[in-house]
């Protein structure tokens, strides 16, 4: 990624993180009135936090699988792998 997209996206990572930081802030200072704005205000809270995972998960290396796969064999309680 490029220095510049990588600015890009720290800033918005950071902005994510201070709206949710804000809204908890509303929150603990009681700031919710009634039930539908609190409901409200949560569903915002979820959605700034899966984004931001989403985004941590992008920026992460991708793991390499082979094109076999594992299964793991949890009925016999010792946990073996089978391919």
């Amino acid at each position: 990624m490029q220095s510049d997209e990588l600015i890009i996206v720290t800033k918005i990572q950071r902005q994510l993180k201070e709206s949710y930081q804000q809204i908890a802030d509303v929150m603990i200072a009681g700031g919710v009135d009634n039930m539908e704005k609190y409901k409200y205000m949560m569903g915002q809270a979820h959605a700034y936090l899966r984004i931001s995972q989403e985004i941590s998960n992008l920026l992460k290396p991708k793991e390499q699988k082979d094109e076999q796969g594992n299964v793991v064999d949890i009925r016999n309680g010792k946990g073996s792998t089978k391919n």
